[in-house]
């Protein structure tokens, strides 16, 4: 009876183990985030990647979505960034390259980058294929569309926004401008009654003098 739980015990803990290290390679992927924004939005997106492999990561691309505007990125010391653009001069691709292997991301290491870009005017989904470079020569391609491929890309749900961007990337929300409105309303109403109740007690007071003199 001890034998057969104890056997069953060490199947279990087999499994467990199997499952645990065959799913944390699957959750190590390159991601953009966050994984929501709103329309017409200026965003600081952020691409996490991580190293898999025993050898170093040396280079990353990213393709920016046709509906994404991208605007500027972060530099990084020790990377190089390149894009590259379309004939409408819009850019479609960023690239972080390591200057040597000591800026390299190591096995076991992750780096981040960061850039801003506008979301599109329609809400839906916009996909970021990414590319990963090793210094082996191997490619990693996560470009899968199904959340449960192989090698997934990153997803950002896009929601409509009552906010309005101006050319500076500002926003400026309807619902904001209607409380600052109420909030300047109230403060000149509450700036009038000030003023009549300080000219109520002047006025008191005047007539509490020339009440006084005309006794005398």
């Amino acid at each position: 009876m001890i034998h057969t739980t104890k056997r069953k015990l060490t199947a279990f803990l087999v499994a467990f183990a199997a499952v645990f290290f065959i799913a944390l390679p699957a959750s190590a992927h390159v991601t953009v985030k966050p994984s929501s924004s709103t329309t017409e939005a200026w965003e600081t997106y952020t691409v996490k990647i991580p190293v898999e492999k025993d050898i170093n990561t040396n280079k990353v691309t990213i393709k920016v979505p046709a509906t994404v505007d991208f605007k500027m990125y972060e530099p990084v010391e020790g990377w190089n960034v390149t894009t590259e653009t379309n004939d409408e001069d819009k850019v479609t691709t960023v690239t972080w390259e390591a200057e040597n292997d000591d800026a390299a991301i190591k096995p076991g290491e992750y780096r981040q980058f960061s850039f801003t870009a506008q979301n599109p005017a329609e809400a839906g989904e916009v996909a970021w294929d990414a590319f990963q470079y090793y210094t082996d020569g191997s490619i990693v391609e996560w470009t899968g569309e199904d959340e449960d491929a192989e090698l997934p890309h990153s997803v950002t749900e896009i929601a409509a926004s009552t906010a309005t961007t101006d050319s500076h990337g500002h926003t400026v929300d309807d619902e904001a401008d209607t409380d600052e409105e109420a909030a300047s309303d109230e403060d000149t109403g509450s700036s009038t009654s000030t003023f009549l109740s300080i000219a109520a007690i002047v006025i008191s007071v005047i007539a509490i003098i020339l009440t006084f003199m005309r006794r005398k």
